[in-house]
């Protein structure tokens, strides 16, 4: 992943790319969101489709929490193993401002004993997963940016 030097150092959030570029690791990324952007990552487990009465395949990964994305997202390769399919594509807009179709599938996914279906874009193969909104919105739960951590939020009907 590429970012532009200037824009992350200065801390110029959506500020037009200046300086030089660099590019950073997965392992990386995750130091610079969880130091660097007040981010955190939380443990989930994602439960794909189950075939011929055999049990339903896991993989738990350390998913960034992401308020700024609307849908969760995890890597296509990941989510083909457990046996997601994709549902349909939905046009997405990317930080750098690319518009892309990206594929969306129906994943179960389990927080701290909890368990819902949310709905995941497949990502590309190398990425981090993320948590989006929907699924907060899903499990009831909001940010406490403070001691990055998830916390139970009631739900609203009006």
């Amino acid at each position: 992943m590429t970012f532009w030097q200037s824009s992350v150092t200065r801390g110029e959030v959506g500020a037009p790319p200046r300086g030089r570029p660099f590019s950073v690791t997965r392992d990386q990324l995750s130091t610079l969101y969880t130091v660097g952007m007040g981010t955190f990552t939380k443990r989930v487990t994602l439960r794909g489709t189950a075939t011929n009465g055999s049990e339903r395949p896991s993989l738990t990964v350390d998913a960034l929490v992401d308020t700024g994305a609307l849908f969760s997202s995890a890597p296509s390769d990941a989510l083909e193993k457990l046996g997601v399919k994709p549902v349909r594509t939905m046009p997405v807009r990317f930080a750098d401002g690319e518009l892309r179709e990206i594929p969306i599938g129906e994943v179960e996914a389990e927080i701290d004993g909890q368990r819902m279906p949310i709905l995941c874009f497949f990502g590309a193969k190398d990425v981090l997963a993320l948590l989006g909104a929907h699924a907060l919105e899903a499990f009831l739960l909001t940010v406490d940016p403070v001691e990055q951590k998830l916390v139970p939020r009631d739900a609203f009907l009006m």
